[in-house]
């Protein structure tokens, strides 16, 4: 991503912003004081009005401007973590998700990896925009 490390990690720590970036997500709820730290909790929501499901994601780990992991459930249960590092001209992002249980884990691994696939490419696209943005030309 052409922005700096301190520019994704201000949205990726923004609870209030997560409906902004993660596909599925429509719109947040309350986020616990905590967050990003372990423990701290988006409250949020997934689908599309009036089909709406009250969901949550849960912070795991959290290293300022390097990591941070988190446990969300969707559709299911999956472990998701984002590793940032710093480059010349930028960062670097690596989106990393495991599911854990739920639909997705019953499905065939090359399925399973396709459909997360494409939707945390678009999940990272949002978050490159949006932190884009925010650094500036």
């Amino acid at each position: 991503m052409e922005a700096p490390a301190e520019d994704v990690f201000a949205i990726l720590t923004d609870g209030w912003r997560y409906a902004a970036w993660v596909v599925g997500a429509s719109r947040v709820r309350d986020v616990d004081a905590p967050w990003p730290e372990p423990g701290g909790l988006i409250h949020h929501s997934v689908g599309a009005w009036p089909l709406l499901i009250n969901d949550t994601t849960e912070s795991v780990e959290y290293d300022a401007g390097r990591r941070l992991r988190v446990r969300a459930w969707p559709a299911g249960e999956g472990d998701v973590q984002f590793q940032v590092d710093e480059g010349p001209a930028g960062c670097r992002v690596v989106m990393t998700e495991q599911a854990v249980r739920g639909p997705v884990t019953l499905l065939p691994g090359k399925v399973a990896d396709l459909l997360l696939g494409a939707r945390n490419a678009e999940t990272l696209h949002r978050l490159k925009l949006l932190a884009e943005q925010r650094s500036g030309p």
